[in-house]
């Protein structure tokens, strides 16, 4: 990390009163687990933060310390605005665009100027609002620039057992559990030096991945029995679910996690694709190994981005309608998706 934003944070830090700290909508591991390590670090410093999320987050995550303080837009909307509105620094954990915060992203536009934002992410193209501005794409998740932003204001010594476990949960379910490429030994020297300061990991991968309701079960059963479609000559395999079929199996926010990556379990596929509906508009999951980019298939095709092997899109089209535009543009990929990757 450059010395000179460092720097300028650490005065941004200092000179704060009112601190609020935001990720993007539908938060996953890394957006909980990097804003609340950060909310732990500036707590330990007696500095009035809160922590300001668009809206619900999946129940494996309700275990973390400090989740009960969360503020949700979608639960609170005045006590969000007035937060927002009375911030004097404000950060932006896990995105790179403010369009990505959702309902939050108006209230956020109008503080553009008028307060300093400091951004830490790891996707691609970040936008140019911040005062502060720290990228790095080849990071494995926002919960590890965290770690080293914590780290390089020499504050290393903060962190504690509780701040670590949020660390930590944002870096093992934003790295696939330590095995997607961007992993580093970096990566690996932070969730020892976590593990020393009395993280538990395996009380954490429990809480994460074993404590499945049997609805989701019968949803990821029903998912992987009823709904998933495989396309061996385009290498390719995809599941949907709709608005009716996630109602059958009472769905809630995380039921569907990791179901994209079943997909792209299956021998011989390079690229996978969840589909599912809800609040008007249908969402997607894309998945690859080795050398294909479905940053690149999402932002042309379904008005998304994200990363070189993970990234999402959105569609205002029917369910179907999205899974027909899906389906045609296998051919366009067919040489690209062609290759071995065992």
């Amino acid at each position: 990390m450059e010395q000179q934003l460092i720097q300028r944070s650490g005065s941004l830090i200092d000179a704060a009163e009112s601190i609020v700290i935001t990720a993007h909508r539908s938060p996953d591991g890394d957006a909980v687990g990097s804003s609340l390590a950060l909310w732990h670090y500036l707590k330990a410093k007696s500095k009035n933060a809160k922590v300001i999320l668009p809206d619900g987050f999946a129940e494996f995550l309700a275990w973390m310390p400090g989740v009960d303080e969360i503020l949700l837009h979608s639960d609170s909307p005045n006590e969000v605005e007035e937060a927002i509105k009375e911030a004097d620094l404000i950060f932006c954990l896990d995105y790179n665009d403010l369009s990505r915060t959702g309902d939050l992203a108006p209230l956020l536009e109008k503080r553009v100027g008028k307060c300093p934002f400091i951004l830490i992410d790891h996707h691609q193209h970040p936008d140019t609002f911040p005062e502060v501005l720290i990228s790095d794409t080849s990071s494995c998740s926002t919960a590890q620039l965290i770690y080293e932003f914590i780290d390089a204001l020499g504050d290393a010594d903060m962190i504690n057992a509780q701040m670590g476990e949020c660390v930590y949960t944002g870096i093992v379910t934003d790295s696939g559990s330590f095995r997607f490429p961007s992993v580093t030994p970096e990566t690996h020297r932070i969730a020892a030096s976590l593990i020393e300061k009395g993280v538990d990991h395996a009380a954490i991968h429990r809480r994460i991945y074993d404590t499945n309701l049997l609805d989701r079960l019968r949803l990821v059963g029903y998912a992987l029995s009823e709904k998933l479609i495989v396309f061996p000559e385009y290498h390719t395999a995809y599941i949907s679910l709709s608005q009716e079929e996630l109602t059958r199996f009472n769905y809630r926010p995380g039921d569907t996690e990791g179901l994209v990556n079943q997909a792209l379990s299956i021998k011989g596929i390079n690229m996978a694709c969840f589909i599912r509906e809800g609040n008007n508009k249908v969402k997607m999951s894309f998945r690859s190994k080795g050398p294909f980019k479905v940053n690149e298939v999402a932002a042309k095709h379904f008005n998304g981005g994200g990363h070189h092997n993970a990234a999402g899109g959105v569609s205002d089209l029917s369910l179907q309608s999205v899974i027909d535009k899906f389906v045609a543009m296998l051919p366009e990929y067919q040489n690209d998706l062609n290759y071995d990757v065992s």
